[in-house]
């Protein structure tokens, strides 16, 4: 599983954002391949996140 996988994802689903937790599920992978992917989608700038209220949880989106 790589980041073209969860991109796609979010990408297919641009009008909502997601919790790691729900992208895991929805693509049968762990939370840890998900969360790595991530990462380096927000490091590249490649999607949309924004913080909770929770410390160290995101929202995650297809940027347009």
């Amino acid at each position: 599983m790589g980041q073209q996988e969860v991109y796609t994802f979010l990408k297919k689903n641009k009008n909502r954002w997601f919790f790691s937790k729900e992208i895991s599920k929805r693509l049968g992978v762990s939370i840890g391949s998900v969360t790595n992917c991530l990462k380096k989608l927000r490091e590249n700038k490649a999607i949309n996140f924004k913080g909770t209220n929770r410390k160290n949880q995101f929202k995650y989106r297809y940027r347009d």
